[in-house]
């Protein structure tokens, strides 16, 4: 005979048998009888963070990093308001987390109760599904479908708003197993008619190029990616969210494409005659002008969301179905087929471009008095020997990481892609920390992003986080002072950070560690100092050269191959 237990006791009990490790929360009073049991149990872990915003980054970053679902718990009203830039992050990078928060009890709903928000209207347009639980009996199926949904087909953060009386009342227990749902049904398994047409495409490709998006690394595609890539010999990009899906130091890997992408892999994509793109979604920041995009080249689209095909660019043959699976059958017809790989030593395509590659485009200054920011990242990547987690907030300091960072593993970098949300990089470190404990975790950010969820050093501190951040420091919002050079005459309007604070004594005030370097020979040292300190938050504050740049960049509205290179600013077409 089932339990008859209290909602709270419910909730709890399914989050365990859900398999939940850990649940990044703040309480309030909307979600006391949860706290309450949350405090009883001993199935997972919760983590108290200093702001909701915080929670929902750690949660996100927890799942990027394990592939598992983050979980946060937050109370009504402002807690619940609090969560949306978090939930929106998950929803453009497609990033599986059920966020449950507290609503006044279900007679208050509509009459503008103390700390009462329709969280439901709110968060509908930035998650994969959200629920109103109003009654008791509802919430353990509830959860359930809440798990499935985040994790299945295209991941996504889904919502559950539950009401103070629901949580007090009492139900029969039964958390089923598995849940079916009528009007949700995610391909899994891509079409053989479609991955035959594609295969046929792909034979006949003279100037090939593989574009891999993140649905590579959020369906553990990497391997099958590698298998493809390695099989067939033709050069393969990532996009900003694909990055470590293939290995970075290989040498088919002509490095990330888009606005702040390779030449190489810039003008691969618009020469190209097949493009074979996977668990990509053609955005902006990768596409350019869109009348301009792969001009000469037959699309293979291939990804989980179906209406993400042919959204943005038309393409030839669509195949709907998860990347590991569609992958894996394609594998199996290379295999059967005894294809040979290219020789790229003998091929005009890859002889091409190693002429692109010539032009070195991410060339610096590396003898500068001043310290370079993509000389910060190259030694970080040195002496982590290329296998530390990195977290990223977002700006100038994004993109020099993706850059200059070699990711050769999946999950390894952890950043905002789609929304771009500044703040995003230290809570998420915390996720990947907690997940990971003995692993190193850095966390790449500037002055004005670090300051957007500062308070988190304080769980940092209280949860023994020993993360390294490696703050580029320019005085400036960096890429808002990189685009009002360019497109603004140089007027620098509210981009000057000229009130900033010690970030040593910063540090060390919340109980960490801080290091403030000034000269490009003290760096190498100072990560090795910081680096040593494994059960250490250490804060870096390196001053950076103020007026550099991200090469190459293609302003907006320009096509991939109209790039603008190093800082004489040659256009290139």
């Amino acid at each position: 005979m089932s339990e008859k237990l209290r909602g709270a006791e419910i909730f709890c009990r399914a989050l365990a048998d859900e398999g939940v490790e850990i649940v990044f929360g703040y309480p309030g009073g909307a979600v006391l009888h949860i706290y309450d049991e949350v405090f009883k149990q001993d199935k997972f872990r919760h983590v108290l963070v200093r702001h909701e915003q915080g929670a929902v980054h750690a949660a996100d970053g927890y799942a990027r990093a394990t592939g598992k679902p983050g979980v946060v718990l937050a109370t009504s009203g402002p807690g619940a308001t609090n969560c949306v830039t978090g939930i929106a992050t998950a929803y453009m990078d497609s990033i599986p987390l059920v966020v449950f928060t507290g609503q006044v009890s279900t007679h208050l709903i509509g009459n503008d109760a103390f700390q009462e928000v329709d969280c439901v209207g709110i968060t509908r347009p930035c998650v994969k599904h959200n629920f109103l639980v109003k009654r008791v009996e509802d919430l353990a199926i509830t959860i359930k479908k809440a798990f499935y949904i985040a994790c299945s087909g295209r991941p996504g953060p889904v919502v559950v708003d539950i009401p103070k009386d629901v949580t007090a009342n009492i139900a029969e227990y039964v958390y089923p197993d598995s849940v079916e749902m009528r009007s949700y049904k995610p391909t899994t398994k891509g079409h053989p008619g479609q991955i035959k047409k594609a295969m046929q495409l792909i034979e006949s490709a003279q100037r090939p190029m593989i574009y891999s998006g993140g649905g590579a690394v959020l369906d553990n595609a990497s391997d099958a990616l590698t298998v493809f890539t390695r099989t067939l010999g033709f050069p393969i990009t990532n996009t900003l969210m694909g990055l470590g899906a293939y290995p970075g130091s290989d040498p088919q890997f002509i490095g990330m494409l888009g606005m702040h992408g390779t030449y190489e892999a810039n003008m691969a994509m618009h020469h190209c005659d097949v493009l074979i793109a996977i668990g990509a979604r053609f955005d902006d920041r990768v596409t350019g002008d869109l009348a301009q995009f792969c001009p000469e080249a037959k699309i293979v689209h291939l990804d989980i969301d179906p209406s993400s095909i042919s959204k943005n660019v038309r393409v030839d043959v669509p195949i709907v179905g998860s990347v590991s699976n569609v992958l894996g059958e394609m594998n199996r017809l290379l295999n059967e087929q005894g294809v040979t790989p290219v020789v790229r030593e003998e091929n005009a395509w890859w002889r091409q471009i190693a002429d692109w590659q010539k032009l070195d485009c991410l060339q610096f200054d590396s003898k500068s008095e001043l310290i370079k920011p993509q000389a910060v990242i190259k030694s970080l990547h040195d002496i982590t020997e290329g296998d530390a987690f990195i977290t990223s907030d977002v700006g100038q300091h994004q993109m020099w990481a993706a850059q200059f960072y070699k990711f050769d593993k999946p999950r390894r970098w952890i950043n905002s892609g789609g929304l771009g949300t500044m703040g995003f990089g230290l809570p998420a470190a915390m996720g990947v920390q907690l997940a990971y404990p003995r692993s190193t975790v850095a966390c790449i950010t500037g002055e004005a992003s670090i300051q957007m969820c500062i308070q988190e050093l304080s769980t940092c501190l209280q949860y023994s986080l020993p993360i390294k951040i490696i703050s580029l420091n320019n005085r400036y919002m960096g890429m808002v002072r990189q685009w009002q050079e360019f497109f603004y005459e140089s007027r620098y309007s509210h981009s000057y950070m000229d009130a900033l604070p010690d970030f040593v004594k910063l540090a060390e005030s919340y109980g960490h560690v801080g290091l403030r370097i000034e000269k490009p020979a003290d760096v190498d040292g100072a990560l090795k100092e910081a680096f040593a300190m494994t059960d250490r938050l250490v804060l870096m504050d390196f001053v950076t050269d103020q007026k550099e740049n991200v090469y190459p960049m293609i302003a907006a509205g320009k096509g991939q191959h109209e790039m603008h290179l190093a800082s004489d600013e040659r256009e290139l077409a």
